[in-house]
């Protein structure tokens, strides 16, 4: 019998891994997430953050625990790995949100601060993506993998923002989407991203402030910033069987900026 709108969205009985997931945007997908019915596990790198935005998810009925792990080291990407699986048993929904950005103009950007952005952006979603299909979603043939991305990944900036490396690691989630999900497609496991476009959270504030979050909201169709729900929507779609034909896409989350900035 065809499912109702409402059965489709269920996360009920799912559990979901987070990462970069104490705060801003991770935190508002591991609400959505749980909100649906999953039982959600969030990690970054500090216990104080993560017990905090577990204590807030927890009060809200959902269903948290939590992980301390790098996610820019491989030797704690599997040790992450592990313990989820251990706690959880299985993951049906990955996150890979976790992520860094460096300011500099190109010409003068540190190499050790590009491969840190490189490392947390991009490799670390491989190697814990790699890892959990290994040992869950491919034997279990089930899987969704959300990627975040952003719009820095689909052209190049304002003027007056210097982010090559941030750029250039965002790009590669839309491809490493794309590749991946065309791989593992066979094993019945989705995979997707979001680009997100301004939003207020701490990774932002510098380029906010320096950019103005005025002028910024000017320049979207929308005529503002991404607030705390907008995310929500898209992710429990990619994470549900509502979703469950889509898979290799991305959708800018953005008010529309992408659009005038040809993107």
């Amino acid at each position: 019998m065809t499912r109702t709108l409402q059965q489709l969205f269920d996360l009920q009985g799912k559990t979901a891994l987070v990462t970069g997931g104490s705060r801003g945007l991770g935190l508002q997908m591991a609400h959505a997430l749980g909100e649906a019915g999953a039982h959600v596990l969030l990690s970054s790198r500090k216990a104080a953050d993560l017990e905090a935005a577990a204590a807030e998810l927890k009060a809200a009925g959902i269903n948290a625990d939590w992980i301390a792990a790098d996610c820019g080291q491989e030797e704690d990407i599997h040790r992450l790995g592990a313990e989820t699986l251990q706690r959880l048993g299985h993951v049906d929904i990955l996150v890979n949100n976790a992520g860094a950005a460096w300011g500099a103009p190109a010409e003068e950007h540190p190499v050790a601060a590009w491969d840190k952005v490189m490392d947390l952006n991009i490799r670390g979603y491989f190697i814990l993506s790699q890892y959990l299909a290994k040992h869950s979603m491919i034997p279990r043939r089930q899987g969704s993998i959300i990627n975040i991305a952003s719009i820095a990944g689909l052209a190049g900036n304002p003027r007056g923002m210097t982010t090559i490396a941030y750029n250039t690691s965002k790009g590669a989630v839309v491809n490493f989407t794309r590749a991946l999900a065309a791989e593992w497609g066979p094993h019945h496991i989705r995979v997707n991203a979001i680009c997100p476009g301004f939003f207020p959270s701490k990774m932002t504030a510098g380029t906010l402030k320096n950019l103005g979050e005025e002028r910024l909201a000017a320049g979207a169709p929308l005529g503002r910033l991404g607030d705390d729900e907008d995310l929500k929507g898209l992710c429990v779609l990619y994470a549900s069987d509502a979703g469950k034909h889509i898979t290799g896409q991305w959708l800018a989350v953005d008010g529309g900026v992408s659009v005038v900035m040809g993107g």
